[in-house]
């Protein structure tokens, strides 16, 4: 089997559907608020900054997490930790991952192939350096699951923050902000900022100001959409976060990242058809 594209971009298409269960499956919801957390945002946080523990202050999360607007992640860090704790929000978070994937995966849940997929995914997710990468250094630090969904959950979930880490590095290099990441990801997409997922609820007037600055970098023209510039930009970020995530695919041979592509597509498929991607 031949590669035409960068394996971190194929492996991108077929890991981040997995790596979207926390975020698409109402288990994983449900399982953290049964902690008795108010909110999906603090399940959100709960479950995404657990592995960072209880001491980590609201702006170093901020910081880690890159793209939340200022004052976000503050509004439930660290609150959710005098509702729970990082142990008990990363085992439900794990429960309901699990629940949520088997939910939607019915009968191949059960086939050789998750067990097979999840071996050689954990290879990879186990093997790239952690310098330089906060969450997924975290996420290294804790004790691998040993039940074959959950450990295709959690080797997703190590190799989409390895990813995200690049990410934000290929970001800070091009001098885009969190807030300008999400604007220069919709502006990209052909949809206005006002109407994207991520950003829509800011304040207009905060929302405006980080628009008005990408225009003055030439970066979105009068029109309010895209320029050539703006346009570049995006593409050498998406391609340094290609190259950035090249790493921990390394670890395998050539033949088995066919097994493993082989696998996983059946498994990433029925995940694309369910989630909004």
């Amino acid at each position: 089997m031949s590669h035409p594209e960068p394996v971190a971009h194929r492996m991108y298409d077929l890991v981040e559907p997995i790596g979207l269960v926390p975020y698409f499956a109402d288990e994983s919801d449900e399982a953290l608020m049964a902690l008795g957390l108010r909110n999906v945002w603090d399940a959100y946080f709960a479950g995404r900054a657990a592995p960072l523990g209880r001491g980590v202050p609201a702006e170093v999360v901020h910081a880690i997490f890159y793209n939340f607007a200022p004052g976000e992640v503050a509004r439930h860090l660290p609150r959710v930790w005098e509702l729970t704790t990082p142990e008990a929000a990363l085992a439900a978070r794990e429960r309901g991952c699990v629940a949520g994937m088997r939910r939607i995966l019915g009968d191949l849940a059960d086939d050789p192939a998750v067990a097979r997929a999840g071996h050689l995914l954990l290879k990879a997710a186990t093997s790239a350096p952690v310098e330089g990468r906060a969450l997924y250094a975290a996420l290294r630090a804790l004790p691998v699951p040993q039940e074959p969904v959950a450990r295709l959950w959690h080797a997703a979930t190590l190799l989409r923050e390895h990813r995200g880490d690049g990410h934000i590095v290929a970001l800070v290099a091009e001098g885009i902000g969190g807030t300008e990441a999400h604007v220069l990801h919709a502006l990209s997409a052909g949809m206005r900022p006002q109407d994207f997922g991520r950003v829509w609820h800011l304040p207009a007037a905060q929302l405006d100001a980080v628009i008005d600055g990408m225009r003055a970098r030439g970066l979105v023209g009068s029109d309010g959409w895209l320029t050539t510039e703006g346009r570049a930009t995006k593409d050498r970020v998406e391609a340094l976060t290609d190259r950035l995530a090249e790493a921990p695919y390394h670890a395998l041979t050539p033949t088995e990242l066919d097994h493993l592509v082989a696998d996983l597509e059946p498994i990433s498929k029925t995940f694309r058809a369910t989630f909004p991607m």
